[in-house]
């Protein structure tokens, strides 16, 4: 019976020691996922920034839109190819700094009749190139805006809400890109 215990020991010892052996298998398996799982909320985790007027309300003015100001505003509608309509935002602005500008954003806001936001578009401002045969735009960086200069301008909206109070909306330069 001696001899049975002791070969029941060994046999004990010999799975322990196989238990132990292959024990840190598991660990290292969930230790990697944990590490790849990590790596993977810091890669793909980082916060984009917000963008210019993702907020409830209109974003800030840049600081340079002092001297940017906008006049001669007027709207006009046209139908589009697909049978809806298309609203234009005409006008022009003046660059009154000391900067030659090379890109420039602005956010329009339609209001209801409340005064209220009723829809808000944050959009890069197109310069007029052409009048004839038809209107062609441009972005300010094909022929940047120098100081004194003024130029003509056009937004293109695809839509504008039902509950707006047909005023015209407002426009602020928001973003000023300067070369």
């Amino acid at each position: 019976m001696d001899e049975h215990n002791a070969r029941g020991d060994q046999e004990l010892k010999f799975t322990q020691s196989d238990t132990e052996k292959t024990s840190w298998l598991p660990w290292a398996i969930a230790g990697a996922v944990v590490l790849i799982g990590l790596g993977c909320i810091v890669v793909f985790g980082r916060r984009t920034p917000a963008p210019i007027g993702a907020g409830p309300g209109l974003a800030p003015a840049d600081p340079y839109a002092v001297n940017l100001p906008i006049s001669d505003v007027h709207m006009s509608e046209a139908s589009n190819f697909a049978g809806g309509k298309v609203t234009y935002l005409d006008g022009k602005i003046t660059n009154q700094g000391a900067n030659v500008l090379t890109g420039i954003t602005v956010q329009v806001a339609f209001r209801n009749e409340l005064k209220e936001v009723a829809q808000k578009e944050t959009l890069p401002l197109n310069l007029i190139r052409t009048r004839e045969p038809y209107v062609d735009t441009q972005p300010v960086s094909a022929s940047p805006l120098k100081p004194g200069e003024q130029r003509e301008f056009r937004l293109i909206f695809d839509s504008v809400p039902a509950d707006w109070n047909q005023q015209y909306p407002e426009v602020r330069v928001v973003q000023v890109g300067t070369g």
